[in-house]
């Protein structure tokens, strides 16, 4: 007796799926849908943009995008919440339309419900170390806290959890800091 095996979808799938509002990402060749940000996960992703982007300004050291597509792989297509790409990978994996290749730091802004939780803490974060993203920031406007992962090997482990009196630090933005409290700010 044979089993039935649902084959796994590319990245040209990808670019079929319909547009109708809803974002799609394939991880290792499973479709994921998802439904558009609440605008409390809009509000802490504004802020976070502006924050790096302040410090851009300052220290011209690269490029942040917002949502921007990422293909990390032929079966890996993913829409991070915000990306950074320094100027030394610039040219090598942004200067399509996408993004094609693992970004320097990837930002993500749990969504509500157990799911959003799973994949962005476990799936992204498994993937986003497989293919070397040097750091992950994961936002939970639940706890109103920031998760930072670093990459060992290929595996991005936690690294500190920053609350809402702490001043977040990154390893690939140097001299970046910003206060916790003022990324959930309304």
């Amino acid at each position: 007796m044979s089993t039935q095996i649902e084959p796994l979808l590319i990245i040209a799938d990808l670019e079929a799926m319909p547009d109708d509002g809803k974002r799609y990402e394939i991880i290792e060749g499973e479709l994921f849908v998802l439904c558009a940000p609440d605008l409390d996960h809009q509000t802490v992703c504004l802020n976070v943009a502006i924050d790096i982007s302040q410090y851009l300004s300052e220290s011209p050291i690269g490029k942040i995008w917002i949502t921007p597509g990422v293909i990390l792989s032929e079966d890996s297509g993913v829409i991070p919440d915000i990306v950074f790409v320094s100027n030394e990978l610039l040219e090598e994996i942004a200067s399509g339309k996408k993004i094609t290749g693992a970004p320097d730091l990837v930002v993500e802004i749990i969504s509500p419900g157990a799911e959003n939780d799973r994949r962005d803490r476990t799936v992204k974060r498994h993937l986003y170390g497989k293919h070397g993203v040097k750091e992950y920031w994961l936002f939970n406007p639940a706890t109103r806290s920031v998760d930072v992962y670093v990459l060992k090997g290929r595996t991005l482990r936690h690294w500190k959890t920053y609350g809402e009196e702490d001043e977040l630090v990154s390893s690939v933005l140097p001299g970046f800091n910003c206060k916790v409290a003022n990324i959930f700010r309304p």
